[in-house]
């Protein structure tokens, strides 16, 4: 018998029954060929059971055809009972693709919905974008422009700290008054306790400061961007929760804004790192070497960094890294962290690495461990 190409799918119950007449049997006359019950044939013929190997094998043997046609027809009969045109599954892949969207709805970050058309627009308006067509680069709200292609992770960041950031209420920013206050935010390098004032400091300024727990892989320590010309954003990750980590970031982050930085596209700093100092060779960009060196010279003065390391070399004392921070009216902390990454002995001091992320979520407008903000 030759192979069948039907034009409309029919179930193979259809073809059996089609052989049956053909060869004047009944189907009681198969099932006895077959060794199968009555009722099995029965219902394979009106479509209510579904054709198995062991069945297309019998079937094959019964009509001198081959197994594999049986269970094309019954493959093909099942694929044609899902509805045509269904492309939920395709749509949702596209939004998974896009955005980690596990770990988005897990925090709210996007309100979980079963309709793929609801889905859609909240991501669609997560991202703040015309439409889910192209990478979902984050846009500039004043210029339209948009950055290169970044990872998920970090796109999906950067538009929670925007969608925050764009609900509080600061006053004006002034440069002026930003440069003004770097001097009283040095004055809290002494204690970890003090990073608690830090947001009013940023927020009198003009700045909105907001503290986002990073998304898995997304390595990013922080970020500078603005939503208008006059309203800087600072987002920070406190990926790594020590208090050398915290200054060098958030100085690095306010160079930025006082530079202008981020005006045209968002300054993204990621890996700058588990060692306090940032990337200054010969691949970092100009304003990265501008934000970094401004941020290690904040937290230790370059100069006097530079000659208390020469006069110690290679032997640092406890007493040593004490009375220099002392002098310095820093907290030990930042010192070792500084001499870790000029050293690259990075086991050097780790107990004075003190923790600060407590004393900072009592403050800071934050979204992550535990504190959760509404997604609409």
């Amino acid at each position: 018998m030759n192979a069948r190409v039907p034009a409309e799918v029919f179930p193979p119950g259809e073809f059996v029954r089609d052989e049956l007449e053909a060869r004047g049997w009944s189907q009681v006359d198969l099932a006895q060929i077959l060794g199968r019950s009555p009722r099995l044939v029965s219902e394979i013929i009106s479509g209510k059971r579904q054709v198995t190997p062991q069945t297309a094998s019998g079937l094959a043997a019964a009509f001198g055809t081959d197994p594999q046609f049986w269970l094309n027809l019954e493959s093909a009969y099942q694929l044609s009972k899902v509805e045509v045109g269904d492309n939920t599954v395709a749509r949702r892949a596209r939004l998974y693709s896009k955005l980690p969207m596990k770990e988005l709805l897990r925090r709210n970050w996007i309100e979980p919905t079963e309709n793929i058309d609801v889905l859609e627009k909240r991501v669609q308006d997560f991202l703040e974008a015309d439409s889910l067509d192209g990478d979902g680069a984050f846009a500039h709200a004043a210029k339209g422009t948009a950055t290169e292609s970044m990872p998920p992770a970090q796109l999906a960041w950067l538009c929670r700290v925007r969608q925050i950031a764009r609900r509080l209420v600061v006053p004006k920013y002034k440069a002026s008054a930003l440069r003004a206050a770097l001097p009283k935010l040095r004055q809290l390098l002494g204690s970890p306790e003090d990073v608690s004032k830090v947001p009013r400091v940023l927020q009198e300024c003009g700045v909105r400061f907001v503290v986002v727990e990073s998304l898995p892989g997304s390595k990013i320590d922080g970020a500078c961007f603005w939503l208008s010309a006059s309203q800087p954003v600072v987002g920070m990750s406190l990926r790594f929760d020590r208090i050398d980590n915290f200054w060098f970031v958030l100085r690095h982050e306010i160079e930025h804004v006082l530079l202008g930085h981020g005006a045209e596209q968002p300054m993204v700093d990621s890996d700058l790192g588990a060692e306090s100092g940032g990337t200054v060779g010969e691949e970092a960009t100009e304003e990265e070497r501008l934000a970094n060196t401004a941020a290690a010279d904040f937290c230790v003065p370059a100069k006097k960094m530079d000659s208390w390391v020469a006069r110690k070399d290679p032997y640092f004392s406890e007493k040593d890294l004490l009375g220099f921070a002392r002098v310095q009216s820093v907290h030990p902390g930042l010192v070792a962290g500084q001499l870790r990454q000029r050293t690259k002995r990075y086991n050097l001091f780790s107990k004075y690495l003190a923790k600060i992320r407590e004393y900072l979520v009592a403050t800071a407008v934050v979204d992550g461990w535990g504190e959760q903000h509404p997604a609409t």
